[in-house]
């Protein structure tokens, strides 16, 4: 574990001085580190991090959730979801147009929909936070579309399950997406209507037992969410909502950050220890392939939601360019799919995937600006600058 923390942070340290992003290379350690690559193993077995990787899934998406306030959740909750729905039906339907062109089965055609629809949630929040842009216009309509897909993720799971497990039981498979749709209301319930309580909860004067607090309440609100056929990290941002609403949540947001940013590098740095570079060669056009609809698809859906916030093409880039990388959920999929024992080549096929956009993403992010040259004006309401701060970090 401490050789994961210096090898993410010496590799950080060095990329940072040519520019680079630190999310690329926290995997890129993992990779060099882990079992599938010559020299230095630090872990034989990926899974002996699995713990800290989910811990870390769950702080960055806790810090999404408090910087997400309720009153922006209610006031654009419209917008918001024509965005959303907008990005998904682009990525989405065109994954699953790619799976079948593909020709490697339905099953595996269903699974490689959600893989090339859903944006990493970890990988956003890492993006927005290292380009200082949590405080930009565009930043709502992202993590908007974020919660959009979180909501979909949830529902396309719990469908997803049963004809991957070969169950023909229809109503099992209803009951466990009721089960999952009710858990996800009873969130947003106590999210809208419970936060004066939970405020009362949690106020404390002593950091110490402010910590224990919110992480303990993190960490098993995302537990109990994955019972219930919910995503862990849906549960996690929905506590964060609550809590940044409350009284403590400036020092909640204050005293979060080193634990964010500490398990967020194992995160990264467990994703990496899971590829093995070796099998990518086989699956290499179809990923170059998807990466390029993605691309494409990507450009359209950030002038969809530019249009439906009145933006202009550099905030249409951003929204472009932050919500391109896929991960965790990607590899959710890839395990799902290895289990269900569906094409060989799909795990891959997916780690290729993923580990191109994740270097591609953060990329992209921090050099939107080329981006948003090319836009076509005309097709957005206006042509407003948002000025991009520095790189942080």
């Amino acid at each position: 574990m401490g050789g994961a923390f210096l090898a993410a942070a010496v590799l950080a340290r060095v990329g940072s001085r040519i520019g680079l992003p630190t999310i690329p290379l926290f995997i890129l350690a993992g990779i060099l580190l882990g079992p599938h690559t010559p020299g230095v193993v630090l872990l034989s077995d990926p899974h002996d991090m699995e713990m800290l990787s989910a811990l870390g899934l769950v702080l960055l998406l806790f810090y999404l959730g408090l910087e997400f306030h309720l009153d922006d959740l209610k006031a654009g909750g419209r917008r918001m979801a024509i965005a959303g729905g907008a990005y998904l039906a682009l990525n989405v339907g065109a994954g699953l147009g790619f799976g079948f062109a593909l020709g490697w089965g339905t099953s595996e055609a269903l699974v490689l929909a959600g893989v090339l629809g859903i944006s990493s949630s970890a990988i956003v929040t890492k993006v927005l936070v290292d380009t200082g842009r949590l405080g930009n216009p565009e930043t709502k309509p992202i993590l908007g579309i974020i919660v959009v897909e979180d909501i979909f993720l949830a529902l396309y799971l719990a469908a997803l399950q049963p004809i991957l497990s070969g169950a023909d039981s229809l109503s099992s498979a209803v009951l466990d997406a009721g089960k999952a749709f009710g858990f996800l209301l009873l969130l947003a319930l106590a999210a809208r209507f419970g936060t004066r309580i939970v405020g009362r909860l949690f106020a404390t004067r002593d950091d110490e037992l402010l910590v224990i607090s919110f992480l303990g309440a993190a960490v098993f609100v995302a537990g109990v969410s994955e019972w219930f056929g919910v995503a862990d990290a849906i549960g996690a941002f929905m506590v964060g909502l609550m809590l940044g609403s409350t009284a403590s949540g400036e020092r909640i947001r204050t005293l979060v950050h080193p634990l964010r940013d500490a398990f967020g590098a194992i995160f990264f740095f467990a994703f990496g220890l899971s590829i093995d570079p070796g099998d990518l060669p086989m699956v290499l056009w179809p990923v170059l392939a998807a990466v390029a609809l993605t691309l494409a698809m990507n450009v359209l859906a950030g002038l969809a939601a530019a249009r439906v916030y009145s933006f202009g093409p550099q905030p249409a880039a951003n929204i472009s360019t932050t919500l391109l990388a896929r991960g965790e959920f990607a590899l959710i999929l890839a395990t799902m799919a290895a289990a269900a024992g569906l094409d060989e080549r799909l795990s891959p096929f997916i780690a290729g995937y993923v580990l191109l956009l994740a270097v591609l993403g953060p990329l992209a992010a921090s050099r939107s600006p080329w981006l948003a040259r090319v836009l076509p004006g005309r097709l957005l309401p206006e042509r407003q600058e948002t000025k991009t701060p520095e790189l942080v970090g």
